[in-house]
């Protein structure tokens, strides 16, 4: 088989500036094509964390192709988190993000055992940080 893994997903949102605001905030992430974005070249920007992309997709305004029915607050996602859990834990209760749930037992996709914690984006996206390393 030639695939190697993902590219990139997508998700869209009621407002790409408030999806901006809060992966900005909360990771830090950089922020591709803001500023083609703000002109109005490009429909979408794309998140940048760790070593993953997410495109955003303002709904209404999709770029196409696209998913069948876009809809903001549909995506569940994990992200690994490369600490301990408690560090996201403590991000988290700092930026006065609530914690839906966790931190819980969960496996890894190359099979660790792991702990992750769950909570949602201002779309109510479900997001998890999942650590494999150890407090």
């Amino acid at each position: 088989m030639s695939v190697r893994g993902l590219d990139h997903w997508a998700i869209t949102v009621a407002s790409i500036e408030r999806t901006i605001a809060f992966y900005r905030g909360l990771l830090g992430c950089e922020v591709l094509y803001e500023d083609l974005w703000r002109r109005g070249t490009v429909p979408i920007v794309s998140l940048c964390i760790g070593a993953n992309v997410i495109n955003v997709h303002e709904a209404g305004s999709e770029a196409s192709p696209h998913a069948e029915k876009p809809t903001p607050g549909s995506a569940d996602f994990c992200m690994r988190w490369d600490a301990p859990l408690e560090e996201a834990v403590a991000l988290l209760e700092a930026k006065g993000i609530a914690i839906i749930e966790g931190p819980v037992p969960r496996p890894a996709a190359d099979g660790e055992a792991g702990r992750s914690v769950y909570f949602r984006d201002p779309d109510d996206n479900l997001v998890e940080f999942l650590s494999t390393v150890a407090a």
